[in-house]
């Protein structure tokens, strides 16, 4: 087909069609994105509220097997908040590619009718790097890596309180440096995976 002559129609079709598709995938990537965040911070607060429920500082609740129980719900707290994070990598990149495919799509309208160039702001040179550390989901990477670095921490606390010995300045440093690793850590999974 000469490159002057307009598109048939059913292309026309097909093209809308396509646009419409990719469109919903970087939408339904933005839905879930909230939904997985969401989903992790409900389950970080039952467990503090059940914690405090169970009227955790109370005597009879300061055994060993009680502390490495909850060093143990803490673990997997931090565990959950790790795949929270990978989730929200990989939807940061499944966002990323829609919109790469959407300006694949306006490249090639564009070169079948020069005018429309005037028409699309967003093109693929205007397209965010796909890992951004001023985007939403960066941010919410980070509410997710604060809260599980806390957890951690709290696990390595428990721990400590599970052996024997005199809880003091150290464990605290122990908890908070813990704590401050798998923020860190976390952080580069989410770069790591976002640039996949």
């Amino acid at each position: 087909m000469p490159e002057n002559e307009p598109l048939p129609l059913e292309f026309d079709e097909l093209l809308a069609a396509e646009y419409s598709y990719i469109a919903q995938t970087a939408n339904q990537a933005n839905e879930d994105r909230a939904r997985v965040s969401s989903f992790y911070l409900i389950a970080v607060g039952s467990l503090i509220a059940a914690l405090f429920g169970a009227q955790l500082f109370e005597k009879e609740f300061s055994s060993p097997t009680v502390y490495l129980m909850f060093s143990g719900l803490f673990i997997l707290l931090t565990l959950l908040g790790t795949s929270t994070i990978l989730q929200l990598a990989r939807l940061r990149a499944a966002w990323y590619e829609s919109a790469q495919a959407m300006n694949q799509l306006k490249d090639f309208m564009v070169s079948q009718n020069e005018s429309l160039a005037k028409a699309f702001r967003w093109k693929s040179s205007t397209l965010p790097p796909k890992y951004k550390t001023n985007s939403v989901s960066y941010y919410q990477a980070i509410e997710v890596a604060l809260i599980g670095g806390l957890m951690f921490g709290a696990a390595t606390f428990f721990l400590q309180q599970a052996v024997p010995i005199r809880i003091g300045l150290l464990n605290w440093i122990v908890s908070a440096i813990s704590g401050l690793s798998i923020i860190y850590l976390q952080l580069f999974l989410y770069k790591r995976k976002s640039l996949k």
